[in-house]
């Protein structure tokens, strides 16, 4: 039995107030809450071994080096990459792809095409249209439909023999849709074409497989997925790996350097410039430990649950539109109600010590396509209770009875 109430003690947040009322936070898809556990794992290694890794011959630079290692190693397994030294550690989701837009500037040509889907967050779209810039390739856009699907007659139709990369989100932050990426990857290595997914908003809810997958890039953030913010992976296939030049220059991603000429070290540390957030990294891989016990499969499971129910309340209120209606889709509800701006609704909301995002979740193509300035974005983990989606849905008629 999925037990939500011994989960939520593990999560010392939960238990505040906001604004006198206790605390619904229902911003997961912006960043997810960290358990005791993973606290734990931040505050050992402060007090017990903070040191540098890879350089010191002393204890404590050991023990940090094998723990990160030891992490990197279960990032590993967690997505079932074929290697170790196939995951990256970055800042972030966004770092991850900035690595590979930067490093395709020396693979992309003048007339090469890019394909990226409607649905992207900012930081999916951006990086591609600066390599455009860059180097005169011509960046096309896979278009979806009014539920918040993508048009894959119309894919299918955009690839040739021109396409040399493929980039789309796993997961829809702004309307939940579940992409079919499977489908997306192999049309695209048909035609030759190189795929980067941007699974920032999959791995809370779901496994990536990226052997199974095919797929050659693969990128996430921890906080996510109950880590810390600052830390994240970009996977990425070795024979991609190799080909793409350093992003940055520094410390750790040199095998030599003289003042004629500089020699690169091997994977994964020709990526990892520098100093990087070792607490971090190793918080990373406790988070993914601490959501293995509770299990994937259970997991979403539970979340369907909570998004089910909370489609058929909140739908239940006149005016309200749901944005995002796609049949495959994960437990994150955008809505707007007519007349309404959605800011006021969220300002209300918080007034109340509910927690959601308001306004474009930086992706306003979308928001573009809907004709709407943005919407009211609620976003449920594992720890959400129907209670709290009974809480929220008071809560909203309670702002349209204010606002209307």
């Amino acid at each position: 039995m999925f037990n939500v109430k011994e989960i939520r003690k593990d999560f010392p947040i939960l238990k505040r107030e906001v604004n006198g009322k206790p605390l619904v936070y229902l911003d997961n898809a912006a960043t997810s809450q960290t358990p005791k556990q993973v606290i734990d794992v931040i505050t050992d290694y402060y007090q017990n071994y903070n040191a540098n890794i890879h350089r010191g011959v002393h204890a404590l630079s050991q023990e940090a080096t094998d723990k990160y290692e030891e992490a990197r190693n279960k990032i590993q397994q967690h997505f079932n990459a074929a290697k170790a030294h196939e995951i990256i550690f970055t800042s972030g989701t966004t770092h991850s792809i900035n690595i590979v837009a930067n490093g395709f500037s020396s693979l992309i040509q003048k007339g090469d095409e890019i394909l990226v889907s409607a649905m992207e967050h900012h930081s999916n779209i951006v990086p591609w249209q600066m390599l455009s810039e860059r180097t005169g390739a011509v960046l096309k856009v896979i278009p979806m439909n009014q539920k918040g699907e993508l048009q894959m007659d119309v894919y299918d139709k955009l690839l040739s023999d021109k396409t040399k990369l493929v980039f789309c989100n796993h997961i829809s932050n702004a309307l939940g849709t579940i992409n079919p990426i499977e489908e997306i990857i192999t049309k695209a290595h048909n035609v030759g074409a190189a795929v980067l997914i941007d699974g920032a908003q999959a791995a809370p809810h779901l496994v990536a497989d990226v052997q199974k997958l095919d797929v050659d890039f693969y990128a996430i953030s921890a906080h996510k997925v109950c880590g810390p913010t600052g830390v994240g992976m970009l996977y990425g296939k070795e024979k991609w790996l190799n080909k793409l030049p350093p992003y940055q220059g520094g410390g750790e991603m040199i095998a030599e350097v003289t003042f004629e000429k500089t020699t690169y070290a091997n994977l994964p540390h020709k990526f990892e410039a520098g100093t990087p957030n070792i607490c971090g990294g190793i918080a990373f891989g406790a988070a993914l430990d601490y959501m293995n016990k509770i299990g994937f499969e259970a997991i979403a499971n539970y979340e369907y649950e909570l998004l089910e129910y909370a489609t058929e309340e909140l739908l239940k209120i006149d005016g309200l539109k749901i944005y995002g209606t796609a049949k495959n889709k994960t437990s994150v509800i955008s809505f707007n109600i007519d007349g309404v701006h959605p800011y006021d609704i969220g300002s209300i909301l918080d007034k109340l010590g509910i927690a959601v995002r308001t306004g474009h979740h930086c992706a306003q193509p979308i928001m573009d396509f809907y004709k709407i300035p943005g919407t009211v974005r609620a976003s449920f983990s594992f720890y959400n209770t129907i209670e709290e989606v009974d809480v929220l849905v008071a809560g909203v008629n309670r702002a349209k009875n204010m606002l209307l």
